[in-house]
């Protein structure tokens, strides 16, 4: 039985490791080839688990390997905070993200987004002072709304076609309210009469690359609802990865529960 249980740990933890290498490379890959405070919000949590991850499954081969009870108890302990640490960061992940998506506009490729579609915490990190700042800076060099100008001969029709992202949609035109009038991807012709609303992200409207309306409140929103979709993505994997933690988890406690009968009982009475 200690045999058979170990070897399963043994295995469990091959597959934890490289789940930990892929996690870790995919951080490294994404801080090497986008650089910018933009993906930070990935980044991060990425790194955390892949660090946390190879660690514990480091401790679980030597543990079984070497039939070492004392890592063993370690690595249940690991186990155990890396569970109540996934399972906490699921809760917030939901709390932060939970307000309603923006409104679509029927027959149109995009959505517009609001201030109460989310949370105050995520407005407070990621819309507020400096940290807009870079964000916005990365937005620029990236060029995120380059590709809808692509075709400098697109009528209004094929261009309100396109599917865009919330980034795209907040960031590279003017809200829909405003009643500009299109003349191609990027530049927007205000009615002699003024927007046809009073509305502050109608004025911060520029027909230049680097100004667009990436001062506007929608592009926040965007920003905000791209960060909103990584997050329930990365919800997703933690979900996935505390499902396979805890069945390691149990597993460790009962490769530990048969090393210290084996090593504390007579043969004759152990599995």
């Amino acid at each position: 039985m200690l045999r058979l249980t170990n070897c399963i740990f043994f295995m469990l933890n091959i597959m934890l490791m490289m789940f930990a290498i892929a996690t870790l490379s995919s951080s490294l890959y994404l801080r090497q080839h986008s650089g910018s405070d933009c993906q930070k919000v990935l980044q991060n949590p990425f790194m955390i688990i892949g660090v946390f991850t190879f660690v514990m499954a480091l401790i679980g081969l030597m543990g079984s390997f070497w039939r070492l009870i004392i890592f063993l108890w370690m690595y249940s302990f690991v186990a155990f905070v890396m569970v109540i640490g996934l399972m906490a960061y699921m809760a917030f992940a939901f709390v932060v993200t939970n307000e309603n998506a923006g409104k679509a506009l029927s027959g149109l490729g995009f959505k517009e987004y609001r201030v109460g579609d989310y949370s105050n915490w995520l407005r407070n990190q990621f819309e507020q002072g400096k940290n807009w700042e870079e964000i916005r800076s990365c937005l620029v060099d990236a060029q995120v709304c380059k590709n809808l100008g692509l075709d400098i001969n697109q009528d209004a029709y094929d261009y309100y076609k396109q599917q865009f992202s919330p980034v795209q949609s907040g960031c590279c035109k003017p809200p829909r309210y405003c009643g500009f009038g299109f003349k191609n991807a990027t530049f927007w012709i205000m009615p002699e009469s003024g927007p046809q609303v009073e509305d502050r992200d109608c004025s911060r409207w520029r027909n230049t690359g680097d100004k667009l309306c990436f001062d506007c409140k929608s592009c926040k929103r965007g920003v905000l609802e791209n960060i909103k979709i990584e997050w329930r993505s990365l919800a997703v994997m933690n979900a996935c990865l505390l499902a396979f933690v805890i069945l390691v988890y149990s597993t460790s406690c009962c490769t530990r529960r048969n090393l210290q009968c084996h090593t504390t009982c007579y043969k004759d009475y152990c599995p």
